[in-house]
Order: C-alpha cells, then structure tokens, then sequence
C-alpha cells in the first residue's frame, strides 16, 4: 500500500477528485493549508494499493499542472497498515 500526499492549488481540487475516481480511488482527505510563498494550497491525502500507483500519480500530476510557479508537489510512501474503524477491515480493504 502506498500513502500518496499532494499539495496544489485549491481550483483545482474538485478535476483532482475526478481524475482519481476515474481510476477506482474512492477516499480522500483534503485539508486547507497555507504554504509562505504560494499562499492557501489544498492538501490531498490517498491511501491507495500499490497497484495503481502510477496511474494516480500521473492524474494528479496532469490534473494540478497549470505550468505556473507554485503548482504543488507530490509526496510519495509506504503504507504499513491501514484499518477502517467501524468494520474493523485491514490492509487494501480499508484504503
């Protein structure tokens, strides 16, 4: 599993979350953050498989680049385990 953390510009969240639901990816976390030299910036957080790494990366990548300075960046880890609370269901089930 792999946890995918993106920062870009908050116009672009609503086609972010399209893109990614496209290629199966159903939870997200979005936070409100504010970078010193971008001003107000959108966090996303993807706990996905490992399988479709690629695909979502490059989505969010094509989706947040307006080639201006200030797009955003893309962090990348491992996911060692992840639990859904309420059923209790582990692993890629709970992503």
């Amino acid at each position: 599993m792999k946890m995918i953390s993106a920062v870009v510009r908050p116009f672009k969240l609503d086609e972010l979350r399209n893109a990614i639901a496209q290629l199966g990816v159903q939870g997200v976390t979005v936070t409100e953050v504010h970078e010193l030299d971008s001003g107000p910036r959108s966090k996303v957080e993807i706990a996905i498989d490992g399988a479709i790494t690629e695909p979502v990366l490059e989505a969010i990548a094509n989706v947040a680049r307006t080639g201006r300075k200030g797009d955003g960046r893309i962090l990348l880890a491992n996911l060692e385990q992840a639990i859904r609370i309420r059923p209790g269901e582990t692993g890629t089930a709970a992503t």
